[in-house]
């Protein structure tokens, strides 16, 4: 079946940090982890260009807001190598005329729909959620909200109230339960109509306009979700209504993907998402690391330090699948020594020291299924812990076994199985942390299958 696997896409006010990383490396390892098993791929990210706090930030550098967001989209996209993306798309919604031209195809329907009412509001505003919320302070940012005074578009979202109910309950997998129950509880509490443009006056202009009304330009929550959509063109049929497809999130935006989204497909006449999978947040001593908190940790920088298989390990191995994780650089080297240099690089070395320099041929080992199974659940935990758990049998079986001591039949038996265990290995990382794999995986074909002088233990 095909799949289809998007992540959020980012405000481009700052530079990307190591939470947006975790997200990316997440959706990357099930894109690979698919692919892996032969099965079609889509794999999209991308930047959310059109926010009011995008103009804002570039306001403050003293930079046109195009050229401003144009930049940072591009340091975006850049994390492509250095964190090993195998993305298949990336949308810039400020200039992907896929995108601009999709967004005013979803307003339209909705319009026709008679989805749409415009009137006067007064509220609270978060300019770091761009949204409108319900208390003085944000809970999600922790900053006063600002008092504003708007005449908007509004959508009827409460008209779709018990649809979306009825969807949640039994059309759309929220992973992990707890976020689902979160959502239920939301949306059982009763759904009010939303606001879904913002004054054009407000963001100098910048944003898409709403069709027919120039004066306002559409609300960007409205705009980003539509990039889930608005890149398939004539594959909509193949990537979204017949494939498997799953968005990436975190926590704090799960309203906007499990309430708004779904609402914003009914109204449009298309079909719903199948699959949110919503993450957790990665902290620095108890801080989110986010932009608009100012604790920040540069993915690149990291990268630098300690190479990508570290990072990507780290990010795939240590977060919890429920409850925030706090990251040390520590933690990380600790990491990628125990289990990368210490389990995967002894364990190869041992075998090839044994073997005279070779990875022998084998039977493949019950690994992949074990790998699958915890991801279809997203516990990457489990899936790089499936992983660990077969580098320590292979090293516990050199050991009960010392191979060094028995005769030519039965040493070339035992190697064989652990060239077997440790080519399934290589394999199966490929997913999580692709360079170091394939890195393994040459070796392993670099040296003939089994000399016939490996007699020294290692």
């Amino acid at each position: 079946m095909n799949f289809y696997v998007a992540t959020s896409i980012a405000y481009v006010n700052a530079e990307p940090h190591i939470g947006y990383a975790l997200e990316l490396v997440q959706a990357d390892a099930l894109a690979r982890n698919r692919r892996l098993r032969g099965e079609p791929v889509r794999f999209q990210t991308g930047t959310d260009d059109n926010a009011f706090k995008n103009a804002t930030a570039a306001r403050a550098a003293g930079v046109d807001v195009r050229s401003f967001v144009h930049g940072n989209s591009a340091r975006f996209a850049a994390l492509r190598e250095p964190l090993d993306l195998s993305y298949d798309d990336f949308v810039s919604t400020s200039s992907d005329a896929r995108h601009l031209a999709g967004v005013e195809r979803l307003w339209r329907a909705s319009a026709e729909r008679g989805d749409f009412y415009r009137k006067s509001y007064t509220g609270y505003y978060c300019a770091g959620c761009e949204a409108f919320v319900t208390e003085p302070y944000c809970p999600e940012h922790g900053t006063k909200a600002e008092t504003v005074t708007e005449e908007n578009w509004f959508f009827r979202l409460s008209k779709y109230a018990d649809r979306i109910l009825h969807a949640l309950e039994h059309e759309i997998r929220i992973e992990p339960e707890a976020r689902r129950n979160e959502v239920l509880s939301f949306v059982r509490s009763g759904l009010s109509d939303i606001s879904v443009s913002r004054p054009a006056a407000r963001s100098g202009g910048w944003g898409i306009p709403v069709p027919d009304d120039p004066s306002q330009v559409i609300y960007v929550w409205w705009d980003a979700l539509a990039n889930y959509v608005t890149t398939l063109g004539d594959s909509f049929d193949q990537w979204w209504r017949d494939a498997d497809q799953v968005h990436v999130i975190g926590k704090g935006i799960i309203r906007f993907h499990a309430v708004y989204w779904p609402a914003l497909l009914l109204s449009a006449g298309l079909p719903l998402p199948k699959t949110i999978f919503v993450h957790e947040y990665l902290t620095s001593h108890g801080a989110k690391i986010s932009k608009s908190s100012g604790v920040r940790v540069s993915p690149v920088d990291l990268i630098d330090r300690y190479g990508v298989d570290a990072v990507r390990w780290w990010l795939l191995r240590e977060p919890a699948k429920l409850g925030d994780t706090d990251f040390t650089e520590q933690r990380l080297v600790d990491r990628a020594d125990s289990e990368l240099a210490n389990g995967v690089g002894n364990l190869f070395n041992r075998v090839r020291g044994l073997s005279g320099g070779s990875i022998p041929d084998g039977p493949t080992i019950d690994l992949s299924s074990t790998v699958d199974t915890a991801l279809r659940d997203f516990d990457f935990r489990a899936a790089t812990g499936a992983i660990v758990a077969a580098v320590d049998d292979a090293n516990r079986l050199i050991e009960t076994t010392k191979p060094w001591e028995r005769s030519e039949a039965e040493r070339s038996g035992i190697l064989s199985q652990l060239g077997g265990a440790c080519r399934t290995i290589a394999h199966e990382l490929s997913a999580f942390i692709p360079s170091g794999a394939a890195r393994l995986l040459d070796a392993s074909k670099a040296f003939p299958r089994l000399a016939d002088n490996a007699k020294t233990p290692v």
